[in-house]
């Protein structure tokens, strides 16, 4: 982000200290992120046998050798009734023949069995063999019917493996049902909502909800409407008209209310981000142009070791980094765009190296954590999770440390940083890093955080703090629910309606009055205020909408 002051300070309190709810028991330490599972191998056919599908053709084949080994006695005269007898012809010497047949009769049961084996094994999973029965011939005394096991082959696929059948690059995802006949983008209450999944292993259809029919669904299903829609898309366009010729935006200007530094780095991340949170990439879209030449500049800016704010000032230079990473991961899961691999895990490997001993990042690398930092690198690694590229599971682990530090009220409240009061922005910045980092939906502390910035922090557009706003929104959108409803009940309302709406700076939004716009300006407040009418699609949903 790129401020030049820390987003620390917490709203006034609206309600006095005996009235905070006392803390949850103690809790086990978070769960430290997983690797994803890996999925079964593919198979040929539609979809994967049961494990038990092997044993049963071993059954198959026995009896089937069993009974051509009675077909061979039937034909030499040998008694048939004591099927352990038939394993040694020394005993029971000659009895009363009770059935017999030609020899022609046993060649052709001897053939046809071995073609029928030979079916079961070639058949291909998916065809639904139930139950197959074979007799043959004629015979005063009723031969044992031979009784093949019934098996049967699953041919659905899972969530998982539809999850790993998408490619990195953007594509249309299926719709599932609760997203059938969807036909206007009017949003009525929602009482559940079918799609993620509690504690969702962050994976590549993170960004799949960005397009098409799924980017409609979303939108109807969450509550996003033409109201929203409408703003984005007029914000999107006066970004455009702000980029410079060489790809680049800047903090402060030609737009009036510029901030009061330059950050480019920063400045052309953010909007970057807009573009492509919309579903815009470089490839495709209807700014890719617009697309294509900012992240060429970011590049242009990347030394050797993979950063890219070298010119931003001191304090702002890891917000920008951070925020560029995030481009690079972003664009590459969308794409899967060979060329940028290299440059987005050069980023990755920046981002791992700056981590500071306790666990956050903050203004230099390897030195100091706050919450603040903290969050946007969180989201960088949880994009490159997302696009494919390398993270270790150790740095995740260890920001869960650094939050367990800044965190009060057992993990309902966070602050800027250890030991400081917590604040509706930094508790939503710390909630969002929690979610990410697997923490289920029914968690007590999540909960009562959230329960509580709905109650000392609900959107109103008076607040004029668009930095909490863009965190809050995430959290209620991937918690769902009745906290979901309320806070975007406000916001798709209110935040559309201060969108200025003629003039040169139609489609922005006015820094003067936010929290921290007076100091990152125009651009910074547009962003910020894009982001959370994107919420919808931007990213898909951690958790089930239970009730």
């Amino acid at each position: 982000m790129a401020t030049s002051s820390k987003p620390n300070k917490a709203a006034p309190p609206k309600r006095d200290a005996s009235q905070l709810p006392p803390p949850p028991p103690p809790r086990s330490k978070p769960a430290p992120l997983r690797p994803a599972p890996e999925i079964a191998p593919r198979v040929s056919g539609v979809g994967t046998a049961r494990v038990r599908w092997r044993g049963e053709l071993e059954s198959i084949n026995r009896e089937a050798e069993a009974r051509e080994r009675a077909e061979k006695r039937l034909a030499a005269g040998l008694p048939v009734d004591d099927p352990d007898a038939l394993a040694d012809d020394s005993e029971n010497p000659v009895e009363t023949v009770t059935r017999s047949a030609p020899p022609w009769l046993v060649s052709m049961v001897v053939h046809l069995l071995a073609l029928l084996i030979l079916a079961l094994v070639t058949t291909p999973a998916g065809q639904g063999i139930t139950r197959i029965m074979l007799e043959f011939g004629t015979s005063e005394t009723p031969a044992p019917a031979l009784d093949l096991e019934v098996f049967s082959v699953d041919t659905e696929i899972t969530t998982n493996q539809m999850t790993e059948q998408t490619e990195d690059s953007l594509v249309d995802a299926p719709v599932p049902e609760i997203f059938e006949n969807v036909e206007t983008l009017e949003m009525s209450p929602i009482d559940k909502v079918e799609i993620g999944e509690t504690s969702l292993k962050v994976s590549k259809p993170m960004f799949n909800g960005r397009t098409g029919a799924m980017k409609n669904a979303l939108l109807a299903v969450y509550g996003g409407t033409k109201e929203t829609q409408d703003a984005v898309q007029l914000g999107l366009q006066w970004l455009k008209r702000q980029q410079r010729s060489n790809g680049s935006w800047s903090m402060r200007g030609p737009y009036s209310d510029g901030g009061f530094t330059e950050n480019q780095t920063a400045a052309t991340a953010m909007a970057l981000l807009a573009f492509l949170g919309d579903g815009n990439t470089h490839k495709s879209g209807p700014y890719a142009g617009v697309v294509d030449k900012g992240v060429k500049f970011l590049l242009s800016q990347q030394d050797r070791n993979g950063f890219m704010a070298a010119n931003a000032r001191d304090h702002e230079r890891m917000y920008a980094q951070a925020q560029a990473t995030i481009v690079l991961c972003e664009l590459y899961a969308m794409t899967n765009d060979s060329w940028l691999r290299p440059r987005a895990q050069l980023a990755v490997e920046f981002a791992q190296d700056a981590q500071a001993q306790e666990g956050g990042w903050r203004y230099r690398p390897r030195e100091d954590s706050d919450t603040s930092v903290t969050g946007w690198f969180v989201m960088a690694l949880q994009s490159a999770i997302a696009g494919g590229l390398e993270v270790h599971e150790s740095k995740l682990d260890r920001v869960n440390l650094y939050l367990d530090s800044a965190s009060s009220f057992e993990g309902a409240g966070y602050s800027y940083q250890p030991r400081g009061a917590p604040s509706p922005a930094m508790t939503a910045e710390g909630i969002l890093c929690r979610q990410y980092l697997k923490w289920t939906r029914d968690s007590p502390p999540q909960k009562r955080g959230i329960d509580a910035l709905l109650l000392d922090a609900p959107f109103t557009i008076k607040d004029h703090d668009v930095y909490y706003w863009y965190y809050a929104t995430q959290v209620m959108h991937h918690y769902g629910g009745q906290p979901w409803q309320e806070w975007n009940g406000a916001m798709r309302v209110q935040l559309p309606a201060a969108q200025v709406k003629s003039g040169g700076e139609a489609g922005s939004w006015a820094p003067q009055q936010d929290q921290w716009g007076r100091n990152s300006g125009r651009l910074y407040t547009t962003c910020l205020s894009i982001f959370c009418l994107e919420v919808y699609y931007r990213h898909m949903p951690l958790y089930k909408d239970v009730h």
